[in-house]
Parts: C-alpha cells; sequence; structure tokens
C-alpha cells in the first residue's frame, strides 16, 4: 500500500517530569517508552497499536523513517523526539541522524496558531466546534499510566501503574488515544481552506533542527552556582530571624505583621514599598527580597533540562505567540534573561564556578550577581566559540520604514542615537549622548520606548518615567512633543485603524503602507509583506470604552483563557511592526542556515563555531535587507566570547 501521510499520537511514560524537563530530556532517559501509538493513513480510519503487549508493524517503521512521507501531529515536537529514541532503541539501525528528519513533519498546533487558535487540542477543538472533542478523562489516566506512582499498602508498594493494573481504565485510555488522532484529523479538515504557506513550514522546520542541536550548559559551573544560592539564603534567613525574631521571615503574613508592630502599614513587600519605609525595615525587606530571588529557578530549569551530552534542547517554541508569530521562550526562559551589568564578569563567573562563597559575598552583592551569571551558563563546545549578533533598534527601523518618517529612517542611515535624536526632534536642540543638553536623551529613551504604538501618560508610568525622576505633570507634554515630532507615525497608526475597520465593515480588502486586510469565512487577515498573515477570528465592530468604535476579535487573552478583545489602530501597528521584526529574523537566520545557530532572542542570534569564523561575515549577511522589503536599513552588530552574555 502507497502512504503519503499519517497522522499520528502517542502515550508515553517516563519516571522524567516532563513539564520540567522538556521532551528532549524525558525520551532519552532509560525509563522513556511509548505505550501506545494510534495511527490514521491517509486520512482514513484511526487504528490503535499497544505496545505494551504488540510490536509496530513494519510498515508503519518504515514510513516512520521515509522522508517522502509526511507525519502530522498536534505538537509534533512530542511524537518526533519520542519516535526518534523509540527508534534509537529498537531500530537504531534505521535512524541516520540523531533525531527524526523534521522537514517530512507537520504540526496541526503550528497551524491553529498560524491562524489565531488555541495552542491546546481540547482548546481548537472547542473553538472550531468539532462534532466529536477531546475526551476530558485524559488527565487522570495519563497520570495512572503515564507517570511514576507512589508505592502503598493499598497499591502493593509498587511505583508504577500497568495495564493489567486496571483493564478498565486501559481500554478507556486506549478510546482517548484514539480520538485525539480523531480530533486531530478534523482540525486538518476544518482548516484545509486556509494553508500554511510552504516558506513557513520551511522557518518550522528550521526551528526544529535548532532546537535539536541544542545549547551546552556548563553544568559544573550551574551546580555550583546553585550551591552557592542555597548557602547565600541560608545566611539571609537566619540573619532575617535574628533581627525579627520571626520563625518564618519568608512568610508574607508573618513580615507584615511584624512591620505594623513597628509603625510601617503596608499591604505589599515589594521594591516600591522599601522606598517608603525607614532604614531599619527597608534593610529588612531588602534582605527578604534576597532571600525570596528566583534567580536560582533558571539554574535548576537548567539542570532538570540538560541532556546527557550536555545540551539543552527544545528552548524555543515556533509560533508561541501566535499574535504576531514570535518564537517564545520554553524551559530555561532564555528570552528574559536578567542583564550582566559586572565589569569583572569572567572573574565573578570564576569564583562561582569554584564554590568560593566567602569571596563571592565579600565582593559582591551574591543573590544579584548569580542572577546576572545566569546567561553565561550557555557555553560552546571546547574549542569552539559564540558569536552573538543582534539587529539594531529593529522595531524602530520597522515602524519608522513603514511610516515613512525619514528624519527617524535617515538617523539609522547615519549610524546616529536613536534616543538623542528623538529628544532633539522633540525639543528643538542639539542633544549628543556625551555632550550637550545630554540630560534630555533620558526623555527621548522613555518616549521612544512608551510612545510608538500609541502609548501615552500610561505607557510612560509603566516604562518607569517616575523612578527615573520626571514628574507627573511632564508627562502628557513628553506624549505629545513624540507625536509632534512623529507626525507620519501617528497617521499610520490611524490609516491602519481605518483600514481594519474598512475590511471588517464592508468585507473587501483594503491597504495601506505596503500591508493588505481582508476578512474571509470570519477571519481577519493581515498580509505582511513577507507574504504571510496575521490571523484575528470572528473580528466584529464594537464599542469601547470610550463610546467610539472598536474592533473586537476572538483570542486567547491575558488570562490564558479564550475571549473577547478588542484592538484599534496603534495595537495593530505593534502587532505589524514585532511581526514584520520577526520575519526579519527568520530571513537572517535562513541565510545563516549554514551555521549552527544554537539560540535566538526576538533580535538576536547566537552561533556556534570555529575560532577562526569573522564576526563581520555574520553581521553582514544579517544587514542584507529581504527581498520583500528592500529599501528597509538594517544593521547587526555582534561579538564573540566564551560564554553567552549580552555584551
Amino acid at each position: 500500500m502507497t502512504m503519503k501521510e499519517l497522522s499520528i499520537d502517542i502515550e508515553s511514560y517516563s519516571e522524567v517530569d516532563l513539564r520540567k524537563s522538556g521532551v528532549y530530556r524525558y525520551a532519552e532517559d532509560d525509563s522513556f517508552e511509548i505505550l501506545l501509538l494510534a495511527i490514521s493513513i491517509d486520512n482514513g480510519p484511526v487504528t490503535i497499536h499497544d505496545l505494551t503487549n504488540e510490536k509496530l508493524p513494519n510498515e508503519i517503521i518504515q514510513a516512520l523513517v521515509d522522508d517522502t512521507i509526511i507525519k502530522w501531529a498536534f505538537n509534533a515536537s512530542f511524537e518526533r523526539i519520542c519516535l526518534s529514541n523509540w527508534l534509537k532503541k529498537h531500530h537504531p539501525e534505521l535512524l541516520s541522524d540523531s533525531f527524526l528528519n523534521p522537514k517530512s513533519w507537520r504540526c496541526s498546533m503550528v497551524w491553529s496558531a498560524y491562524l489565531g487558535l488555541p495552542l491546546s487540542l481540547d482548546g481548537v477543538g472547542t473553538v472550531l466546534k468539532l462534532k466529536d472533542q477531546k475526551l476530558k478523562t485524559g488527565g487522570d489516566l495519563i497520570r495512572y499510566f503515564c507517570l511514576p506512582c507512589k508505592p502503598t499498602k493499598v497499591n502493593g508498594g509498587r511505583t508504577r501503574n500497568y495495564p493489567h493494573h486496571a483493564p478498565d481504565k486501559w481500554s478507556t485510555f486506549i478510546a482517548y488515544n484514539k480520538r485525539d488522532v480523531e480530533v486531530e484529523l478534523a482540525i486538518k479538515d476544518k482548516l484545509r481552506n486556509h494553508p500554511v504557506p510552504d516558506f513557513v513550514w520551511d522557518e518550522y522546520h528550521q526551528d526544529q533542527v535548532i532546537n535539536d542541536r541544542g545549547i551546552g550548559i556548563d553544568v559544573d559551573f550551574v551546580k555550583a552556582a546553585i550551591a552557592i544560592d542555597k548557602e547565600s539564603k541560608a545566611k539571609i534567613q537566619e540573619e532575617l530571624k535574628e533581627l525579627t525574631g520571626l520563625e518564618n521571615p519568608n512568610s508574607v503574613l508573618q513580615m507584615i505583621g511584624w512591620l505594623r508592630e513597628h509603625g510601617v502599614t503596608t499591604d505589599s513587600l515589594d521594591k516600591k514599598a522599601i522606598k517608603t519605609v525607614n532604614e531599619k525595615t527597608a534593610q529588612i525587606l531588602k534582605l527578604r527580597q534576597q532571600a525570596a530571588k528566583s534567580s536560582v529557578s533558571k539554574y535548576q530549569a537548567m539542570v532538570n533540562c540538560v541532556c546527557k551530552d550536555g545540551r539543552a534542547r527544545g528552548m524555543f517554541q515556533f509560533y508561541g505567540a501566535n499574535r504576531t508569530g514570535r518564537w517564545a521562550g520554553r524551559l530555561v526562559q532564555i528570552q528574559n534573561l536578567v542583564r550582566n551589568e559586572l565589569s569583572d564578569l569572567t572573574e565573578a563567573r570564576n569564583l562561582v564556578k569554584n564554590g568560593d562563597y566567602t569571596t563571592v559575598n565579600l565582593l559582591y552583592d551574591t543573590q544579584e550577581t548569580l542572577s546576572q551569571l545566569v546567561r553565561t551558563a550557555f557555553v560552546p563546545n571546547d574549542g569552539k566559540k559564540f558569536i552573538v549578533c543582534d539587529f539594531s533598534a529593529i522595531e524602530a527601523r520597522v515602524l519608522s520604514h513603514l511610516a515613512g518618517e525619514t528624519w527617524r529612517s535617515k538617523v539609522f542611515e547615519q549610524g546616529k542615537d536613536i534616543y538623542c535624536m528623538s529628544a532633539s526632534q522633540m525639543f528643538r536642540v542639539p542633544v549628543e549622548k556625551h555632550g550637550q543638553n545630554v540630560e534630555l536623551r533620558q526623555k527621548g529613551k522613555i518616549a521612544e520606548l512608551a510612545c510608538g504604538y500609541g502609548g501615552s501618560v500610561g505607557a510612560l508610568k509603566a516604562m518607569g518615567a517616575i523612578e527615573m525622576g520626571l514628574s507627573e505633570e511632564e508627562l502628557q507634554p513628553l506624549v505629545d512633543s513624540w507625536r509632534q515630532a512623529n507626525p507620519n507615525v501617528v497617521l499610520f497608526w490611524w490609516d491602519v485603524d481605518r483600514a481594519v475597520k474598512t475590511a471588517v465593515k464592508e468585507q473587501i480588502q483594503t491597504e495601506t503602507h505596503g500591508v493588505q486586510f481582508e476578512v474571509i469565512k470570519g477571519m481577519l487577515f493581515i498580509t505582511l509583506p513577507s507574504g504571510r498573515k496575521l490571523s484575528y477570528v470572528k473580528p466584529k465592530m464594537g464599542e469601547n470604552q470610550f463610546g467610539g468604535e472598536s474592533v473586537t476579535y476572538e483570542g486567547t487573552g491575558t488570562a490564558k483563557r479564550w475571549e473577547i478583545l478588542e484592538s484599534y489602530g496603534p495595537k495593530f501597528v505593534e502587532n505589524i511592526v514585532q511581526a514584520i521584526s520577526r520575519d526579519i529574523l527568520a530571513y537572517a537566520m535562513k541565510r545563516l542556515k549554514g551555521f549552527k545557530i544554537v539560540g535566538h532572542i526576538y533580535d538576536e542570534v547566537i552561533i556556534e563555531c570555529d575560532q577562526d569564523q569573522r564576526l563581520e561575515e555574520i553581521a553582514t549577511l544579517m544587514s542584507n535587507a529581504p527581498d520583500w522589503m528592500p529599501d528597509i536599513n538594517l544593521r547587526a552588530d555582534g561579538y564573540e566570547c566564551s560564554f553567552y552574555q549580552k555584551d
């Protein structure tokens, strides 16, 4: 029988915690095994293979390693990595690489994300109102069969549940496995009129290669950092107990009670609260914050997910942010690491790696130093180096280019400081980074960061304007000055606003600033210059809090729930600009395909390479504008390092 495609779902067992460690570490563990494999051949009936008592048919095994046969799964990386490790164990002669080639795999979760749908199988099924939904019994069955169990007198002291321990549950589990593939098939059928473009699948395949490659972890350094953190926290706890007399200084209730007894009324123990208390209580609150600092959680995440070869894998989720299509961080969350600002970074790192708590504590704020050193745990292989290269002000460049704000584009072309030039444009005086009117640069910077997407006084406050020394009275004039200095950006916001509203109201295609808007079968599509589309489910005209018109759509809100969301011109512009910035990064990574990319963060690429590799070659490749936006001025800068850091 000739096969063209398979739809697959597996159920598996491992002693490793999947949520904490990720699929690569989970599936390489000696305890790992596949229990059930549900499969549909060419969208036909679903067949279940119970691998606890039968062998997988040879034709299925051969299809798994045949790159001409397309394999589909929801969250396909899980199935691909699990099946790769199963093949290593049972049929090593069939696997030519460490993992199955991702080029023959497609992910229906990515397809759902591309169309603005939830990132869970049950969530997509609910939104699409499928006739057959994912079975709700799955969670309990997974906990019973797929995880180790606690030994008790009742279960005879066993640490694992097998099918023969609960035959009825096992039968239900088989039905659950089968239903998952049926739901996946129904999703594919529902979405068939809105396919993912081939070039996006190419990006997905490169993403999978990067995740398969992983990035090195200095495990000795990580373990030493955890040990120093433990010792530091213990010392802080002792000091807090001595100063306060509290049994548990980490308890918020106990600490608030202690503060009230000492004349300080507060419901918060955050940094702002510290500024409103006296010197003694401020010292105690600062110590408590150090004790509660979670920087060590990043180190522990590394220990959890590092594979046997010392590399962490699976840290990047393709289309994890489905409003823009950006990647999302997973496991160690490399996207939100603390910046390192230590002038003697290497010395501090060496002290920590040597386990020298006494000297670290003497020379540094131990907890802050451990936070700043997290990114240095990522290391290249022996004899290699990292080249870290990032785009300069990528979002500001994209925004300026789309809006046609020529003075801003000239700033980038001439390599000048956008914060200085923005302040100069706003206040009509020369501003130099280390020269005249330098005090205005900070105002230019915060205005740039807060105002580009319609932000006003609230955005300035959220960016820390008050903490930076700006007064409440200065904020609105700052917003007004920025908008007056950037009239074409403001015009761009409302051009997009009109284009979206017209597309939704009149059900016609509109276009502005090189971006197209169209509603097709209950979906608003925004077509970017790259050809990629942003998707908004069930767009409608609504009313905003001020009584004006707004566009509403359905999506995943901040509380991770499916709900009705509201948007307007500047918000759509933010989505568009961030999405195009993402596309520029994806284009750059495509050009860098011949290099070993081991990580990427928004506008930055980390490459592991030989010592003689030239930084300039990589920066030049990244600085080339894509053919779909040839006139944009891009600039990439970088540095070399023996461990990951921020230059």
